[in-house]
């Protein structure tokens, strides 16, 4: 449990935190170069343990292991790549996390079975569809029972967007769930590039933009449609025990996430350069995929609380949050609430146009 310095220091500290954040508007080649100044040279720097997963959504994460954004707030991070989240899932309850990164479908499934974390960031709203490359696949109604579909893990994000939309389309939120298999996104997309195992592919950037440009690969199903509005594709997670025992590290990590962030928005040439060779793909194109409409980083909170009915209802989870105070830390709390009546400085600042 935190005592009163603690909760006063975590007050302080992310109030900073996001003060020095909404400053970054103006940041460049500067603040690139300033990320490497170390909180004091004779500082110990504080540690966390962070996963992240594969694809586009994860740039700013990243960028921030080559450019480091935290060092200079008296934070170390140790970095960890998972193929889902539910793998994630597992690792954190396992205590070998303190913050990490996933949909809200699947840390909600964790949360229903006492998973120790809340959200500590949004991360990003960016483009989520079905493709297919079957001719005679235009709906999810076309779906036959030899047609497989590739999405990360049940309980994905992919999943559940595809349930919502067979319970609004078909009736039936599982009518297609004997078609699932659980591929990473690169194997997925490595799997639908040579049209071997699977006939459909729920999945993101870059692997999505990539689908589409090969001739017949279309979209079956957008994921903001299935939703209904604008959601976080990924969420910023971090555990009780780290969020109470370390008031200072927290505040860090959301110091530093956010200024990943803005660095990228601002930036996207260059993190093009930085990030084509772990895609593998030319500079100019990782560009346009930086680029491309509904592409957006910001750590504002989108849809939290959306996914929790439905999942409910379809039998994923057994209950839902009374509040979004039971699976969200204080900084978002205040954020959302910054947003009534429009969006606050910190989506005004990193929603990119």
């Amino acid at each position: 449990m935190f005592c009163i310095n603690n909760r006063k220091a975590v007050v302080v500290l992310l109030v900073a935190a996001l003060v020095a954040a909404l400053s970054l508007s103006g940041c460049g080649q500067k603040n690139m170069q300033e990320t490497q100044v170390m909180a004091g040279e004779n500082e110990q720097l504080m540690t966390i343990r962070v996963a992240k997963q594969f694809g586009l959504v994860y740039a700013p994460l990243m960028v921030a292991e080559k450019i480091d954004f935290f060092s200079k707030y008296g934070l170390r991070v140790e970095w960890l790549t998972l193929g889902s989240g539910g793998a994630v899932r597992e690792a954190m309850a396992s205590n070998e996390l303190d913050a990490a990164f996933m949909g809200i479908p699947p840390y909600l499934i964790g949360w229903d079975k006492g998973l120790p974390a809340k959200i500590a960031a949004g991360y990003c709203v960016i483009p989520v569809s079905l493709v297919t490359y079957d001719e005679n696949i235009n709906a999810l109604a076309d779906f036959k029972a030899e047609h497989k579909i590739a999405v990360p893990s049940p309980g994905s994000i992919q999943h559940i967007l595809l349930s919502m939309a067979l319970k609004k389309q078909l009736g039936d939120a599982n009518a297609l769930d004997d078609n699932l298999v659980a591929l990473p996104h690169p194997d997925g997309a490595q799997a639908m590039l040579a049209k071997k195992d699977v006939v459909a592919h729920f999945t993101t950037p870059p692997y999505l933009f990539e689908e589409l440009e090969q001739p017949g690969y279309k979209v079956v199903l957008d994921g903001f449609d299935a939703f209904g509005q604008d959601f976080n594709f990924n969420v910023a997670l971090v555990t009780k025990s780290y969020h109470d025992n370390n008031p200072q590290g927290y505040a860090a990590f959301v110091q530093g996430l956010n200024e990943a962030m803005n660095w990228v928005n601002e930036n996207k040439e260059k993190t093009a350069e930085l990030l084509a060779p772990e895609f593998q793909i030319e500079k100019e194109k990782l560009l346009k995929y930086l680029t491309a409409e509904g592409v957006n980083y910001t750590t504002a909170p989108y849809g939290l609380m959306g996914f929790a009915d439905f999942m409910k209802e379809a039998g994923y989870i057994s209950k839902v949050p009374e509040s979004l105070s039971e699976i969200a830390w204080e900084n978002i709390l205040a954020q959302v609430g910054k947003r009534e009546g429009g969006p606050c400085t910190l989506e005004n600042i990193q929603w990119s146009k």
